[in-house]
């Protein structure tokens, strides 16, 4: 089937039907999909100051950390098909009356990378989708659908399923139609994006493979954002992302179920692969708590096992 420019299919909602998902899970992709549209337009309209207060993970709160998790908390609220969510923003997760007879929990990180949004670098938010009333006991292996969006010169909206990875981006009159589709990573990844780069000053090991990395020709795409790091690495069709633990963060910095885990399911949708700086399988760490964390590697599958085999190296 050949698409043109105004073929309905084009959209994401009758795409998603057609692709298979669901009503109740196509519903909260939709969902999402729509806040999204709202924190782009907050994004470049809102004032960029900070607030006093910070998250649960003690970050600073901008106005727009802030104002970006109301609107995604206020869209999920109206859906009929969320029964709980929880946002990286907010201490506790929140059960909802759902009337759907297929229910799914929602994880979002409502604005990652917000501390670079005053150099206008692009940013974006995460989601996780799990089945049913709940997420915590659970693993990435169970997420359903998986993405992000990314607030750029354009607004992008990247959902994975079993089935996939497909990307939409926002036309003119404010629609998110299909962009690319079946996105896939090579094995060998032709670029890097190392984060915690302090970690050096304790790891040897984490030096000397970013200046391997640097020696075989691969080049540095780093803009200090883990979505757009991460789309970046899916445009070119190859790369790694790495954020190891240091001594203030000896399980690592980011959060399981709200940045790990959606993107260790995305990535393996893409045929690549997400693990912890020990080689662990981050599909396969059960969410205890909320607001969790861990390290990653994640990227070109052959790329990541090499990467893992050198900081486990003893020099």
């Amino acid at each position: 089937m050949s698409f043109t420019a105004l073929d309905p299919f084009l959209r994401i909602d009758p795409f998603l039907r057609e692709a298979g998902m669901e009503d109740s899970l196509r519903n909260v992709v939709f969902t999402i999909a729509h806040a999204g549209k709202y924190v782009a337009h907050t994004i470049r309209n809102e004032n960029l100051d900070y607030v006093n207060s910070t998250n649960e993970s003690g970050d600073e709160q901008l106005a727009l950390d802030v104002l970006s998790d109301r609107i995604f908390c206020n869209h999920l609220h109206s859906s009929q098909s969320v029964a709980k969510f929880a946002s990286e923003e907010q201490e506790e997760a929140v059960q909802i009356t759902c009337s759907s007879k297929n229910p799914y929990s929602v994880a979002f990180d409502p604005l990652d990378g917000s501390s670079i949004v005053d150099a206008d670098f692009a940013i974006g938010s995460i989601f996780g989708i799990f089945p049913g009333k709940d997420f915590l006991g659970k693993t990435g292996r169970d997420i359903v659908a998986a993405g992000y969006i990314l607030y750029g010169p354009k607004t992008i909206f990247v959902v994975a399923t079993e089935k996939g990875v497909w990307e939409f981006t926002e036309n003119a009159i404010g629609e998110f139609v299909l962009s690319r589709k079946n996105i896939a990573l090579a094995e060998e990844a032709q670029f890097f994006a190392p984060g915690n780069i302090r970690a050096i000053a304790e790891k040897k090991q984490y030096e000397n493979l970013i200046t391997d990395f640097a020696k075989s020709g691969k080049s540095l795409r780093y803009s200090g954002g883990m979505v757009p790091d991460i789309h970046m690495m899916l445009t070119k069709g190859s790369g790694i992302f790495l954020y190891p633990a240091n001594k203030n963060r000896p399980k690592g910095k980011l959060r399981l179920l709200f940045e790990c885990a959606p993107f260790a399911f995305l990535i393996n949708a893409a045929g690549g692969m997400a693990v912890d700086e020990h080689g662990n399988n981050l599909l396969d760490k059960v969410i205890i708590e909320t607001h969790q964390t861990d390290t990653i590697l994640a990227g070109s599958k052959k790329t990541v096992e090499q990467a893992v085999e050198k900081l486990g190296s003893e020099k």
